[in-house]
């Protein structure tokens, strides 16, 4: 976002989260896999601020982590939000421009949104406060936006608060707020308490700002879906359930065809390329790169992984963190890969364990073989050269390497090193013993 007026922005995080049962902070609580704080930063970032603030309680250390290198402030008392954004002012000393004050519990607020909410502010020389607000089938449980005749802002009533008459309204406040910062610590002096809660709300702004004859103005998101905040469990849960849902929206926007959208599970910062095709009940952790023209066949479950072009996995295959696939490769069932590299074309079509590996071009590691890459104290890695066949039921006891072109028999435990274009056979010798089953048998029924 291009500005010539400077920007601040204010994240009110300091809420304890009570009704979510948990000693986390309540902006903690993930979403996507990423704290809800995070989310609120992530997109107040694509505004270009000139600072970004966070507010929080006391003894949140870990939310303080989360929130680095941002600046944050500590709430003293809870007493509302007017009292979180007091906590703000002395870090705000000497700024002048626009204030953007966000709650920390609405991740899904979009940049376009928080950028109309700036724009409205600035627009013209009398408003001097937008709020950000939603227009809903049912508002029940949020604050109202009243509006005068004109279509400006006359107050903000929370539900608690509101008569039957102002409860009918439909257009509810979202909690965000672009304030004009020279008279921002004035109104807030000026704010009471005199609400069914005893706390200090920055939904009387509008109020303290009317007295001074400025305007306030509203700007409506378009998404109603940016509306969800989070105060409980069952809405943490909805949220999950709406970020999924939009985010798999740009996805297939974006070229990427899903068969069962609603069985798809991403993270916040999975990325998946254009005509790539993913069948139902896949599970995507973080950290996971798919390119384009990739098929993910069903149950499969990636977390730290990379998917070159055109490659097909599963199904049910597993890629775990550090598993890194080149392009046209073949992932079959049943395979799991942790901390591998497979080169371009090789093929693991079926039953196989590969870790600690770098796997070359044009391999093709066979039904049911496994590398061994574990001790009992430490790990060890295989290397397998290119062209290199991998027959079933092989055994690569780590450290180990196949050089280029080399073959390994069926059902071989290879613990040397095999030279490039070498067939290696680790087999024991076969001991047949004729008519030793019959006998067993005799024997054991006799007992009866």
């Amino acid at each position: 976002m291009s500005k010539s007026t400077p920007l601040a922005v204010v994240i009110l995080a300091a809420g304890k989260g009570t009704r979510m049962r948990s000693d986390t902070p309540k902006v903690m609580h993930k979403v996507l896999g990423l704290p809800m704080v995070n989310w609120v930063l992530n997109t107040v970032s694509c505004l270009n601020p000139d600072r970004t603030i966070v507010v929080i309680g006391e003894g949140m250390d870990a939310l303080a982590a989360s929130v680095a290198p941002h600046e944050y402030v500590i709430q003293n008392t809870q007493q509302g939000t007017g009292d979180a954004l007091k906590a703000a002012l002395p870090a705000l000393k000497g700024f002048s421009g626009n204030v953007l004050v966000l709650l920390g519990d609405m991740p899904l607020l979009s940049p376009d949104s928080l950028e109309k909410l700036v724009i409205i502010r600035n627009m013209d020389g009398v408003t001097g406060i937008s709020v950000l607000g939603a227009q809903v089938e049912d508002p029940f449980g949020f604050g109202r936006l009243l509006l005068n005749e004109d279509g400006t802002l006359k107050a903000i009533r929370e539900e608690k608060d509101a008569s039957e008459e102002e409860k009918q309204t439909n257009i509810i406040n979202l909690g965000a707020f672009c304030l004009d910062s020279r008279r921002v610590e004035r109104w807030l002096l000026n704010l009471n308490n005199k609400n069914a809660q005893k706390e200090y709300y920055i939904t009387g702004l509008p109020e303290m700002a009317a007295k001074d004859n400025v305007k306030t103005r509203i700007a409506l998101i378009d998404d109603p879906r940016e509306a969800y905040g989070c105060n409980t469990r069952m809405q943490l849960t909805k949220l999950e359930i709406t970020a999924q849902e939009m985010m798999r929206e740009s996805f297939i926007e974006d070229g990427v065809m899903m068969q069962d959208p609603s069985s798809v599970y991403l993270h916040y910062d999975t990325q998946i390329g254009p005509d790539t095709v993913i069948e139902p009940n896949i599970y995507f952790g973080s950290g996971v790169v798919v390119g384009s023209n990739v098929h993910i066949k069903a149950f499969c479950h990636f977390e730290d992984a990379v998917i070159g072009d055109g490659t097909t996995i599963g199904p049910f295959a597993r890629l775990r963190p550090g598993a890194r696939i080149g392009q046209d490769v073949r992932i079959g069932n049943f395979v799991e890969i942790k901390k591998s590299t497979i080169g371009d074309r090789s093929k693991i079509n079926h039953l196989g364990y590969v870790g600690d590996a770098i796997i070359g071009t044009d391999v093709n590691f066979s039904c049911g073989a496994i590398t061994v890459n574990y001790d009992g104290f430490e790990k060890h890695q295989t290397i397998i050269g290119n062209g290199v066949m991998v027959g079933s039921n092989v055994n690569l006891v780590a450290p180990v390497a196949l050089d280029d072109g080399a073959f390994v028999a069926a059902g071989s435990t290879v613990t040397k090193d095999v030279p490039a274009d070498s067939l290696s056979v680790e087999r024991s010798p076969v001991k047949v013993h004729r008519g030793w089953a019959a006998l067993y048998r005799k024997r054991k029924g006799n007992k009866k």
